[in-house]
């Protein structure tokens, strides 16, 4: 049988994730400096930890309901009221940001219905809106990576159905204030456009505030998850918050896919939620500085107020080029063309050890 005649045509709207392939060149290289991946270099807190091996000492290990349990569900709802007087009620815990957002996109979207992505964007966006026929419209942010309702408007981001919001962006660092974030959300009602605001990197901000886009619209889907402020990677657990009718349509499709986050890091996350993350962030804090007083005299950046990412302008603005020369020189960076439609940056994730910083930075300026 000829098994390629037979794999659905909506896989060739996606391809092969950009950041794997690197991961992948990685096993190949000898001790590599490796900045490409999204990932905190600390552990998962210990009580965190203590909470999960007690769960699983505990019997805790079977399927949950659907919608997770009870006691995360409420403390997600208690902890995002906190931080973002967000007025949904429901919730559902989700099989990391990730899972939410492909639930999201397959709640929403039919064929042929447009999705403003801000570009620079999570390479996620663009694949799942094209696997569900979806059709991307993208909004240039360049040079300075900020959303503003006349570059939507420039993109014709009005005829969308959805708009998608990351801030702390990934992979620019871009932080959007409480200004740019009325203003969009005013844009977005204005245009009948509902907004899915990924909040993930929402505890990584360096400088100010760092606001919510719920603080300024009820017609949102707020996503938000463990992976980064715990290093929880790969635990999957995230949830999401918005409109009942869309959360029970995310719910039904979780229970004929996920049937449910995993058990035991649906009973560790109570506990996470509880954990302060500010002495990593003063660490990545200064991890960032590394990074970009390092390059800021040789290279074209904007200093990153959030996440931990650098997104870097390439000398003779080709990132795939540029990239594939710091692979001869041992050092692993993401081309921007992994997150964009244009090809002049590339990706830096100073989630390392300090000395890999270093050393990469080293590297690159050497190479400049």
């Amino acid at each position: 049988m000829d098994i390629e005649a037979i794999v659905a045509d909506r896989m060739n709207r996606i391809d092969s994730s950009g950041i794997r392939k690197v991961f992948d060149l990685a096993k190949s290289l000898n001790d590599p400096v490796n900045l490409s991946i999204g990932q905190p270099d600390f552990d998962v807190p210990e009580p965190v930890k203590a909470s999960a091996m007690h769960a699983i000492e505990t019997g805790q290990n079977k399927y949950t309901v659907t919608q997770g349990i009870q006691e995360l569900r409420d403390a997600v709802l208690r902890y995002e009221r906190r931080a973002t007087g967000i007025r949904h009620e429901s919730v559902l815990i989700t099989g990391g940001v990730s899972g939410g957002i492909l639930l999201a996109f397959m709640a929403l979207i039919n064929p042929g219905d447009k999705v403003a992505i801000p570009d620079p964007y999570f390479v996620m966006y663009k694949h799942l809106c094209r696997l569900m026929g979806g059709v991307p419209v993208y909004v240039d942010t360049y040079p300075d990576f900020h959303l503003s309702a006349e570059r939507l408007e420039r993109a014709g981001a009005g005829e969308a159905k959805v708009l998608v919001v990351n801030s702390p962006c990934n992979p620019t660092g871009a932080v959007s204030g409480k200004e740019e974030l009325r203003e969009v959300a005013k844009w977005a009602a204005q245009n009948d456009v509902f907004i899915m605001s990924d909040e993930i990197y929402r505890v990584f901000c360096y400088e100010g505030d760092c606001p919510s886009m719920a603080q300024f619209t009820e017609d949102l889907l707020l996503l938000n998850g463990f992976s980064k402020s715990c290093a929880m990677t790969g635990w999957r657990l995230g949830y999401a918050i918005g409109p009942e009718p869309l959360i029970a349509q995310m719910q039904k499709l979780q229970q004929f896919s996920f049937v449910c986050a995993p058990s035991i890091a649906q009973h560790a996350g109570t506990v996470a939620l509880s954990v302060s993350p500010e002495l990593h962030v003063r660490a990545y804090e200064a991890k960032r500085n590394i990074l970009y007083e390092g390059l800021r005299d040789k290279f074209r950046l904007q200093k990153p107020r959030g996440a931990f990412y650098a997104f870097v302008e390439a000398p003779g603005e080709d990132g795939d080029k540029f990239c594939q020369e710091a692979i001869a020189h041992n050092l692993l960076i993401i081309p921007g063309s992994v997150f964009s439609e244009r090809r002049s940056h590339f990706r830096i994730s100073f989630a390392a050890d300090d000395r890999a910083i270093e050393e990469g930075v080293r590297i690159l300026c050497a190479m400049a």
